[in-house]
């Protein structure tokens, strides 16, 4: 099975997903996110790196529904705390998941140190039960269908990519008010149901 890039990564996680929330991290996470389907379900962090996580605890916290969390493990290793935080919360419905490609891409394409690090047994260590890996976009469909059907629990899907990426969509910078009301009144009606 040949290897996943980001884009096809993000685009299989917003098309195995539904209605739930999901929290784009900043950089090209969130930029091809938004390229892929605009929805008002989708969180795009514009800075901030490192809280995407964070902000999912909160909304998983206030809906009690399955958050999805797309993070980078750059932006993880940031700020391991929101492993800490989400794995001290045995019934917290969140599936985070973490895109490894080893790199800072959209500040130039730094090396990350995550290969010195295992992620799933980081997120072991701080309380995920639930710890998966996918290396092709079958296998991050199953995990996301099945994790999402299921969450009851913080879970971690940790998906390493190989692939090259095609060009990334432009900043997301215009109406990011508008972005944050839309989001903002999207958690509160579901927050609701």
């Amino acid at each position: 099975m040949a290897g996943v890039n980001k884009t096809d990564a993000i685009r299989t996680i917003i098309e195995t997903s539904t209605d739930e929330p999901i929290v784009f991290t900043t950089g090209y996470t969130c930029r091809i996110a938004r390229g892929v389907a605009d929805r008002p379900n989708h969180f795009y962090m514009t800075g901030s790196m490192g809280l995407a996580s964070s902000i999912g605890i909160g909304i998983a916290q206030q809906t009690g529904r399955p958050t999805i969390v797309v993070d980078g493990d750059g932006s993880l290793l940031m700020n391991p705390v929101g492993l800490l935080t989400a794995g001290a919360m045995d019934t917290l419905p969140l599936v985070h998941v973490v895109l490894d490609d080893g790199r800072y891409a959209s500040t130039g394409g730094q090396h990350v140190p995550a290969s010195r690090a295992d992620l799933g047994a980081l997120a072991r260590a701080c309380g995920y039960r639930n710890v998966r890996e996918a290396g092709h976009v079958d296998a991050l469909a199953a995990l996301m269908r099945r994790e999402v059907a299921s969450c009851s629990r913080p879970s971690l899907i940790h998906c390493v990519l190989s692939g090259q990426d095609p060009p990334v969509s432009a900043r997301v910078d215009a109406d990011l008010g508008e972005h944050a009301a839309r989001f903002g009144e999207y958690v509160r009606e579901l927050a609701g149901r």
